[in-house]
């Protein structure tokens, strides 16, 4: 596996990729997140352009999973984290998160926040296993309470959702 930075030609797999990856909400009753069409390609670009968008490889050299951040508050947010079905259970988006902390760490930033459902397995107790812990309401930065608002907004909230850090 190798991680690199996204190309424009990588953007449609990243769609491709989070569909896939998606598609196991449906399983846990989370219809809705499995129907969420992935970033419209002119969003995940703009991630690209920003140099914050990285992508996974597999041995042919096509992504198989990516992660999208941007600067929130002194932190590195990571928007998205996508592993292809295909390739989890390996140790891909451990790897991106790393990436992510490293650039984090090189750019100046404290820490690595996410967003996540509290309960799926695959998301709040992964990302605590991967050195997260889940934020207090009164330590919310502004940055991550707008995010939570438009999550909300969105219609997230009908599952319970947490915020976490992991300083660097």
């Amino acid at each position: 596996m190798r991680i690199r930075a996204a190309v424009l030609a990588d953007l449609p797999v990243c769609q491709d990729i989070e569909r896939a990856a998606g598609a196991c909400f449906r399983d846990i009753g989370m219809a809705a997140v499995a129907d969420d069409e992935p970033l419209p390609l002119e969003e995940l670009a703009r991630y690209g352009d920003a140099g914050l968008a990285w992508v996974a490889t597999g041995p042919d050299g096509r992504p198989v999973a990516y992660l999208l951040a941007e600067p929130v508050d002194g932190a590195l947010h990571v928007e998205q984290v996508s592993v292809h079905p295909g390739s989890s259970r390996r140790g891909v988006g451990r790897a991106l998160l790393e990436h992510a902390g490293l650039r984090a760490a090189a750019r100046g930033d404290r820490a690595l926040t996410l967003t996540t459902f509290e309960a799926v397995p695959w998301n709040a107790p992964y990302y605590l296993r991967c050195g997260f812990r889940i934020l207090a309401e009164d330590e919310l930065t502004p940055g991550l309470v707008e995010i939570r608002r438009q999550e909300a907004a969105h219609g997230l909230d009908r599952w319970p959702r947490v915020c976490m850090v992991r300083p660097l």
